[in-house]
Formats: structure tokens, C-alpha cells, sequence
């Protein structure tokens, strides 16, 4: 069982990096004008995704200047133009992100977003935000023998996306310190 999710594991991290580089490229870029200026890196994980903005603050390698998008008592943080924001979902069609997208867009706050885009679903966070990464996980990965699939890896998937835009905007920030 094992093998056979860690092989799927793998071959999503594949499409992924085969089909997502350049928009976490743009999205770095995007994100890393906050930290070049005075600006903060808001971050924003939907229910289990929440790993990922304690992941960005709490870790033994925090993202530069990361902060949560959501008070204590689930309000918005007060953004300003200066500072962007990092949204994860498990679906492009998740109502909470869609809102919170939408009300940043109201006040001018640059903002990526990272979910599975819906096949056959109305637009949604991808049409939103500035920039948006598809993280490729819309079922589960194991086939069961009853015909059901099961292992729904979001917080792992979305992980994997925010290292790549962490590693790059550190490659950006570094590069942009050699100019100065």
C-alpha cells in the first residue's frame, strides 16, 4: 500500500513541477515585492492547510516576514497595498477562500492562491487572484478494491508547493541583495 502511494505521491510532486513552475516562478516574484519593500507575507490555510501558515512562522525556517491572514477571532488582519497574501484551499471552488480573495481584490491586496482547479466547475479563486497555482489534487490516490479511492493528501501536496515558492523567493531575495 505503501508503494503504491508513495508513487502517486510522486508522480503528482511530477505534474506539478512539470506543469506549475512558471506560475510559482510569477507567484514568487509577486510575493517577494513585499519583503524587497516594507511589506509583510500574509498566509492563509483552509481547515488542515492552516499547517502551512504555522509551518511559514513557526518553523525552524520561517518564511521572511510571514504572518497569519486570520485574528484569533477569524477576522481579516488589516492588509495593506505593501504587503501581500498566500491563500491555500482544497478546491478553486472553496466559498471561505472565494470571499476572502474577493474582499482582498476590494482593497487592492496582491494576492496568489493555491487549490486544485474544479474540472467543470464555474470559475473561482484562479479567476480572483493575481496569480494561482494549481496544486493537481482532485481525488484521492490510492484506488480501493471496493472501487473507492482514499489518501487525500492536501496538507502534503500544498506543502510541497509552498517550499517551491519559499525556495524561490529565497533565490530571488538573494539574487536581488548581490544587486544592491
Amino acid at each position: 500500500m505503501m508503494k503504491i502511494f508513495t508513487t502517486q505521491l510522486t508522480g503528482h510532486f511530477n505534474r506539478i513541477v512539470d506543469q506549475e513552475t512558471l506560475d510559482i516562478e510569477d507567484s514568487s516574484r509577486l510575493l517577494a515585492q513585499a519583503l524587497v519593500g516594507e511589506g509583510n507575507l500574509y498566509l492563509y490555510g483552509h481547515k488542515e492547510l492552516h499547517g502551512i501558515v504555522l509551518e511559514a512562522i513557526s518553523s525552524n525556517e520561517p518564511l521572511l516576514r510571514a504572518k497569519p491572514l486570520l485574528e484569533h477571532d477569524g477576522q481579516i488582519t488589516e492588509v495593506s497595498s505593501a504587503d501581500r497574501v498566500l491563500l491555500f484551499t482544497h478546491f478553486s471552488t472553496d466559498e471561505e477562500a472565494i470571499q476572502i480573495a474577493k474582499s482582498l481584490a476590494k482593497k487592492g491586496i496582491q494576492t496568489v492562491g493555491v487549490s486544485a482547479i474544479a474540472k467543470d466547475a464555474p470559475k473561482g479563486l484562479e479567476s480572483i487572484t493575481d496569480f494561482h497555482i494549481d496544486s493537481k489534487l482532485r481525488q484521492p490516490l490510492i484506488p480501493g478494491d471496493d472501487g473507492n479511492r482514499y489518501g487525500f493528501p492536501a496538507l502534503m501536496t500544498s506543502l510541497y508547493v509552498y517550499y517551491a515558492i519559499h525556495f524561490t523567493i529565497q533565490e530571488i531575495l538573494s539574487e536581488y541583495d548581490e544587486e544592491l
